[in-house]
């Protein structure tokens, strides 16, 4: 098949209405008609004609069905102008006045998280910002991994980054691509799949049984000099976001799992004071 066949093809295979759209975000999250129209309040028959483009959804009807599929707020807006309306979500850089509160409190959990590190990152897990904890865990690694935006993820994978100081590197890459892999699964982002199957492609070693009974917490277990520092670490988002980078923001606070790293920790930021 040649280019023009290829592109041509491609274009009858996207979207054309709301429908289309709201069919395949329906199909995504494995839900019959029957079962989105019980949780949306409609009739079976009046969705099917929805998504065949026999019925016109009202702006309402769009973003009640878009909540119960738990579409993203970026791809809402999708939605919204593939049935003739103005997208109602807006994105905002995080330098934006109207996001200021926002970044205050992004800003004071980083800092208050010290001496441990935490970080902020994007929808494709590009880094945001960071507290001063983060810089000594990467001191050495290969520059291009550094460039901006300094992808955590790829960070992770690299031969030349995290990956050959990473000491339990089988079971901390399987939970990353795990958690990647369901990222991919909920939205359908483009980017994010061009970056799961790139992650794959790296040789990681196979993982050898299950977690230990001990631990409570797949933890991330880090080789610095001479030393193994082991975090867990938590996730948070911000809870009722209505702006698009907001909601695809995300926090990663790591915590010490044991006292010499916890030890290590207030001896490294004792060094930046």
């Amino acid at each position: 098949m040649n280019a023009h066949a290829s592109a041509a093809r491609a274009e009858r295979t996207q979207p054309v209405h709301v429908g289309d759209h709201l069919r395949e975000w329906r199909q995504r999250r494995h839900l019959s008609q029957l079962d989105l129209a019980g949780d949306a309040e409609i009739s079976a028959r009046h969705l099917s004609f929805v998504e065949t483009g026999r019925a016109a959804p009202s702006r309402e009807m769009v973003l009640k069905l878009a909540e119960r599929l738990e579409v993203p707020l970026r791809e809402r807006n999708v939605l919204l102008v593939a049935a003739g309306f103005a997208p109602a979500f807006p994105q905002r850089s995080l330098d934006d006045p109207a996001l200021k509160s926002a970044r205050a409190a992004i800003d004071l959990v980083l800092k208050a998280h010290e001496p441990n590190p935490a970080l902020a990152y994007d929808r494709h897990w590009n880094l945001v910002t960071a507290n001063r904890m983060v810089a000594p865990l990467l001191e050495g690694l290969a520059p291009h991994l550094l460039g901006q935006p300094i992808n955590i993820l790829r960070l992770a994978f690299h031969p030349e980054g995290l990956a050959p100081r990473t000491v339990n590197l089988a079971e901390w890459s399987s939970h990353l691509l795990e958690r990647l892999h369901r990222q991919c699964e909920a939205t359908a982002d483009p980017e994010l799949l061009k970056l799961y199957q790139e992650l794959k492609a790296y040789r990681m070693p196979a993982r050898s049984g299950p977690v230990s009974a001990d631990n409570v917490a797949i933890p991330f277990k880090l080789r610095r000099h001479d030393e193994v520092l082991s975090f867990i670490s938590t996730t948070m988002v911000f809870g009722t976001p209505v702006d698009i980078t907001l909601q695809e923001l995300a926090l990663e606070t790591f915590f010490p799992a044991d006292d010499v790293t916890a030890e290590r920790m207030r001896q490294i930021a004792a060094g930046l004071t």
